[in-house]
């Protein structure tokens, strides 16, 4: 749009001006999305489209890098675990300190961004960088967590890999020009496919992103996610050339039954109580970490050490009788474990006896050892994700509640531990993660067995309300607060309609009423008494007639030899809004949004006689609040 004053020049003049050497480096980007966007529009479909198309392409590169990654990942492992395995107890820590002397160096020189779990800096691109992730960030994360976990460090995949598709689509949406809410889509397409091909879990990656990423439900944004997701799972089961789950289970004989909702609300509570303790320890740890005056090169070694350290005295305590030990088995992301605590079979020799109470404390500690491990690796510096960890602390902490229900002749016919420990996964991810639709997805979705539905369902909406009730902000939106980031999302229209315009404080009336036929002059010499910038109009019965704002009277200032000569009806505005008592929240910020004013009038129903002014502060104060509140 032109505009006074402002010079318009044209290509050939901005390549000899020495202000402009060359052309325009994003113009060839920027007329690819336009050709994109118009190809589209040439054949029937749409901006959605589009993106639909995009997401398509983002989930196939994103499977491929997650493919890579997840192999890369287990064969460092596998080498990491064999090892250890024949090698002298003492050498236990020496894995992980020097997996945590890489990942320290790739972080310090290359991206600072990649280490950590991953999803907070994807939040934090998604709100306040327009979704901007550099290349380098993921390039790094991929190989930092290969390090981090791969070499025993107690952390998992999901994170990485969620920072890895969001920097995919990152890079797409850069490359095309695409604008910031489209940017933001993106990003979500990309860390649902992550999510996607490391669990093989398409419709948990959806709801992650939707539920904890964006926040954002609308059918613009779910459709390319889904998208994104399908081709993802299609590209990773076409490599990988098998479709299974990876904590494939069968419960046979099992059937959840009403006399055991109160053991799985019980379950939901001890699992809201483990995932703020999770948290919290996780947090602590990091604080601890920051204040230690080491180079930052040195701080994930010294938690490594740490992590090493309890890996040791673990081991010195299972070795077996002929002088063999064993990993420690809250190293790495624990899947072996998780398979072990979820298996019905693994509780049968429980049922003995005098075992019960070894393997009740050997799975007990499992539990606290997983999440002291966590908390040294992450928060010291390394680079890996929370959600294995959470999956492996909640089967624990099932497991153990089993067990004690079946000592306390509390289990019923048919029960195992094992459906405790597959409720209890689910369970702490919804505690930690504030995430129950997620939750509950993620766990029919690795194990497929659909009789822990009902019970996971119970128990994860327990779970996410008390752990909510003890901590203001989940495991990913912590720190994000502590940086001035305030997440918002789908709850916000919620909150708003159940707000009422009768809960806001009123601006009052000026101190008399103001007429069509008054000089203007009445109204500039009311402006030091009247508190709100603008003043309603009535005619003589009372009834209200328009307003004449603020910043009319201040343009009328500018000539101020006219003034005697105006009168009110010349700048009084009729083409305002007015709003009732019973008007929510929601309607009263559309209609500021619509025109740029300071103040609504509220006029009584029937009679359009102004009852007070609404100022748009006091909205945002109410809204503020409210928000609070919730």
């Amino acid at each position: 749009m032109w505009r006074p004053g402002r010079r318009i020049r044209s290509a050939s003049a901005i390549s000899t001006d020495p202000k402009h050497p060359g052309p325009d480096r994003n113009l060839g980007a920027r007329l690819r999305s336009i050709e994109l966007s118009r190809l589209f529009d040439a054949i029937g479909l749409g901006r959605e489209w589009y993106l639909i198309f995009c997401g398509g392409i983002v989930g196939a590169i994103t499977a491929l890098g997650a493919v890579g990654f997840a192999k890369a990942l287990h064969a460092t492992e596998s080498a990491t675990f064999g090892f250890l395995a024949n090698a002298p107890l003492w050498l236990i820590p020496l894995p992980p300190i020097l997996g945590a002397l890489v990942t320290a160096a790739l972080v310090h020189y290359l991206a600072r961004d990649a280490s950590g779990h991953g999803v907070p800096q994807v939040i934090e691109a998604i709100h306040k960088r327009g979704g901007r992730i550099p290349l380098k960030v993921g390039l790094v994360k991929i190989v930092a967590s290969i390090a981090t976990v791969g070499s025993g460090g107690s952390a998992g995949a999901e994170g990485p890999i969620v920072q890895i598709g969001s920097t995919a689509g990152s890079v797409m949406g850069r490359g095309l020009r695409v604008g910031r809410a489209d940017m933001s889509t993106l990003l979500g397409c990309g860390a649902a496919a992550g999510i996607a091909s490391v669990f093989n879990a398409p419709i948990t990656g959806v709801f992650f992103v939707l539920e904890v990423l964006l926040r954002d439900f609308s059918l613009r944004t779910f459709t390319p996610i889904v998208v994104s997701s399908v081709f993802s799972v299609g590209v990773t089961q076409s490599l990988l050339g098998k479709d299974e789950a990876i904590f494939g289970v069968a419960l046979a004989g099992y059937g959840f039954t009403i006399m055991e909702m109160p053991s799985f609300i019980a379950l939901g509570i001890i699992c809201a109580v483990i995932g703020v303790g999770f948290t919290r320890m996780l947090h602590m740890a990091e604080d601890l970490f920051a204040r230690l005056r080491v180079s930052p090169l040195i701080r994930p070694a010294i938690g490594a050490a740490m992590l090493g350290l309890v890996g040791l005295v673990w081991a010195v305590c299972v070795v077996s009788p002929d002088g063999s030990h064993s990993v420690p088995a809250f190293f790495g992301n624990g899947y072996a474990t998780i398979r072990s605590m979820v298996d019905p079979a693994s509780y049968g020799a429980a049922r003995a006896g005098s075992v019960v109470s070894l393997s009740l404390v050997a799975i007990l500690s499992l539990c606290v050892l997983k999440s002291v491990g966590t908390s040294l690796t992450l928060g010291s510096g390394g680079s890996g994700g929370v959600f294995a960890p959470s999956l492996f602390v909640g089967a624990a902490a099932g497991g153990a509640f089993g067990m004690l229900l079946e000592r306390a002749g509390l289990m019923p016919t048919g029960g195992t531990p094992a459906s405790y420990a597959l409720v209890g996964m689910a369970a702490v991810i919804a505690g930690t993660t504030f995430a129950p639709l997620t939750a509950i997805l993620l766990l029919f979705e690795l194990t497929r067995e659909p009789k822990v539905l009902l019970p996971a369902m119970l128990a994860c909406i327990v779970a996410a309300v008390v752990a909510q009730r003890w901590m203001r902000d989940s495991i990913y939106t912590a720190r994000l607060r502590q940086s001035g980031l305030l997440l918002g999302g789908t709850r916000d229209l919620t909150v708003m309609r159940r707000v009422h315009l009768s809960s806001i404080k009123l601006a009052p009336l000026p101190p008399e009423p103001i007429y069509p036929s008054d000089p203007l002059a009445k109204v500039i010499g009311l402006l030091s008494a009247h508190r709100a910038p603008d003043f309603p109009v009535v005619d003589p019965s009372g009834k209200y007639l328009g307003m004449v704002t603020g910043e009319d009277v201040r343009a009328a200032l500018i000539d101020r030899e006219a003034i005697p000569l105006l009168l009110v009806a010349e700048l009084l505005r009729t083409d305002l809004p007015l709003l009732s008592p019973e008007e929510t929240l929601d309607t009263v910020i559309d209609k500021f949004a619509q025109h740029d004013v300071a103040c609504i009038c509220i006029v009584e129903p029937g009679s359009g006689v102004p009852r007070g002014l609404v100022t748009r502060a006091a909205v945002m104060k109410r809204y503020q609040q409210a928000l609070s509140e919730s």
